[in-house]
């Protein structure tokens, strides 16, 4: 099992913690990561996009002009897609982009996207986050204290209400609930900064 250090948040080195192999310590697999952030960023496309056909643009009831004798091309509608103010040919129309994935890929992916955190150094655990009050500025403090001046994801065991609001003003961080981890973010942000309790959460689910 791949041990890495546990850190308080003053940024002193309290212990160490083993991490699971079947969760942290697996060869990441690029496709399957690639294929989650896919299914993720589809999922949150709108879809909404229209053009009209023309069927539904408004007027061309009538014929232009007669069918022969004027020597012009024969025309059955002014709204017809050749004409100014006409039909949209092949338009897109309102769809979803979102598609499904087996969950043993999804599985793999997140599983892929932890390891490579702690494979490349980005990885940090903290024996406990907590704050008594919603303060930007401690936090600012922590993440000085652990030396991270970069995009930082922060997973707690919870959705701490305190954490979350000390966070969500900080430019580049984010903080998450153990069961709230995904694949996008992980690959996202830089670093990732997760409680001891948390990595046993997420253990408990992908360890399975």
């Amino acid at each position: 099992m791949p041990k890495v250090a546990l850190y308080n948040v003053t940024g002193a080195q309290v212990g160490e913690v083993e991490l699971s192999d079947v969760v942290f310590g697996i060869e990441p697999h690029v496709h399957a990561i690639h294929e989650a952030v896919l299914l993720q960023q589809a999922a949150v496309r709108q879809g909404t996009h229209k053009t009209k056909g023309r069927s539904e643009v408004r007027g061309g009831g009538r014929k232009p002009w007669k069918q022969k004798g004027t020597g012009r091309a024969r025309q059955g509608s002014i709204r017809a897609p050749q004409w100014k103010g006409g039909g949209t040919v092949f338009g897109p129309t309102p769809r979803s982009y979102g598609f499904k994935l087996p969950r043993k890929v999804r599985r793999l992916a997140i599983k892929s996207a932890l390891s490579s955190k702690l494979i490349d150094n980005n990885l940090i655990v903290l024996d406990q986050l907590e704050l008594n009050a919603p303060k930007t500025k401690e936090f600012v403090a922590i993440l000085n204290n652990l030396k991270v001046d970069r995009k930082v994801l922060v997973v707690g065991v919870a959705n701490d209400s305190n954490v979350a609001l000390s966070a969500r003003n900080i430019p580049g961080v984010k903080f998450v609930a153990a069961n709230g981890v995904n694949v996008l973010d992980v690959m996202l942000y830089d670093k990732l900064i997760i409680t001891q309790e948390a990595v046993q959460k997420v253990e408990e689910v992908l360890a399975q």
